[in-house]
């Protein structure tokens, strides 16, 4: 989702719709993410394949970022990571990039592109978090209304939540502010439903048992994708 400053108010209103009827769809899941290890060559291979040099370039960039965070504290991951897509991906919607209305890019093509909306952000966020000793459960896509300005207008929007324990309030990751905050101080921030690889939570944190890959259409395929690259 855009910075509110672009003046882009509501030409992604369609975005909480389609995340409303993915809710609703029933369909055969894929495993969840684990930390597994990663078969680089096939991922290079597949990179340069697809993208070129931009490709190989976008793959070494992201492994250079675990080499460089997989023995640091958990704060100085979650802000590398933050600081990282956020400096490299520029915001551009998904039909400039892709030629569709909604497309959920996985890290890896996010960098190849150098370009994603909000989701390829929070999704980017998430898997390079988890690649880095993050446990899932502490992690999550939150789906928020996002106020414009200090008008009562809003956007949809996604951020990534960091959560030290279950109870704990979130740390929140986002490509419109460069600081990570704790949720209590996003008050422009309206939380709609959550979720990971482990579950789906509704509103400000009800629990819900449903499988996100079945009842997230662009979720399952988004898995897929990274299972298919390497990187899951």
């Amino acid at each position: 989702m855009p910075p509110p400053s672009h003046g882009n108010t509501f030409t992604r209103r369609r975005f909480l719709r389609s995340a409303g009827a993915t809710l609703l769809a029933l369909a055969s899941g894929v495993d969840g993410l684990a930390n597994g290890s990663m078969d680089i060559e096939r991922m290079r291979t597949l990179m340069i394949e697809r993208y070129g040099r931009d490709g190989d370039v976008a793959l070494d960039a992201w492994l250079g970022l675990l080499r460089d965070l997989k023995d640091r504290s958990t704060a100085d991951r979650l802000k590398g990571v933050n600081d990282f897509f956020n400096q490299r991906v520029r915001w551009i919607d998904d039909i400039q990039i892709w030629g569709k209305e909604d497309f959920w890019a996985t890290p890896l093509e996010t960098l190849a592109k150098g370009a994603g909306d909000c989701e390829d952000y929070a999704i980017a966020k998430y898997q390079t978090l988890k690649r880095l000793g993050i446990p899932g459960r502490h992690l999550r896509m939150i789906y928020v209304r996002a106020r414009v300005g200090r008008s009562d207008l809003s956007q949809a929007h996604m951020v990534l939540g960091y959560y030290a324990t279950p109870s704990d309030e979130p740390q929140v990751l986002d490509n419109l502010l460069p600081t990570i905050l704790p949720a209590s101080q996003r008050s422009d921030l309206s939380p709609v439903f959550s979720f990971n690889s482990d579950g789906l939570w509704t509103g400000g944190g009800s629990p819900s048992l449903a499988d996100p890959t079945q009842r997230l259409s662009r979720w399952r395929e988004v898995l897929q994708r990274m299972s298919k690259e390497g990187t899951l």
